[in-house]
């Protein structure tokens, strides 16, 4: 649901030392480029769109390593929206022994980073709950 015209966007990763991983990092740079497109598409409608971005310490990351690499759209999971699902899989050396976050949509699609078009149409799906 949209409250005050505004759309927020909150994106959580793993940061170390002021590093992520590549997944994240890639991910980063798809959070950008659906903000900007959001961004356009929905101003003139009068809606706002706000990217928050908050780091994750190693001991959380620790204690719930899917928590990383995740998107919240208006306080629910992008993978609500979606109709996906959360999975995981084996990262790099930054995240340790731990799986990190993947997103599974149709049950095969698997997707170790978020693309801007799913962030995309999980943006546009959050609105039109209103």
């Amino acid at each position: 649901m949209i409250k005050n015209n505004v759309l927020k966007i909150v994106w959580e990763r793993l940061v170390v030392e002021g590093k992520t991983c590549p997944r994240c990092g890639d991910t980063e740079k798809e959070v950008e480029r659906a903000i900007s497109q959001l961004q356009s598409m929905l101003k003139p409608k009068g809606i706002e769109v706000v990217l928050e971005k908050r780091d994750i310490t190693p001991e959380q990351f620790q204690k719930n390593p899917l928590q990383s690499n995740r998107i919240l759209i208006n306080g629910r999971l992008l993978e609500e929206y979606l109709q996906a699902k959360t999975g995981k899989s084996p990262c790099c050396s930054v995240c340790g022994p731990n799986d990190c976050r993947t997103i599974i949509i149709n049950g095969k699609d698997i997707y170790e980073y978020i693309p801007a078009e799913l962030i995309i149409k999980a943006g546009l799906t959050a609105i039109s709950f209103t």
